[in-house]
């Protein structure tokens, strides 16, 4: 299964709360972290809707 590494590189503090779910549903807790989630339709999904907090440092 391929796998793809995220970062969250911005706070979810002002964003509203169906997008700060979304990336407590991937992983995340603290900005800067990386996580590596399987890559997948769903994933791809949560990234598309919080694309704008995270960006994928290696496909």
């Amino acid at each position: 299964m391929m796998m793809i590494k995220i970062k969250l590189v911005r706070s979810v503090i002002t964003q509203n709360p169906a997008q700060q779910k979304t990336v407590k549903a991937l992983g995340f807790s603290k900005v800067n972290q990386i996580r590596t989630v399987p890559d997948n339709d769903c994933i791809r999904g949560m990234i598309r809707k919080v694309h704008h907090l995270v960006e994928v440092v290696e496909a």
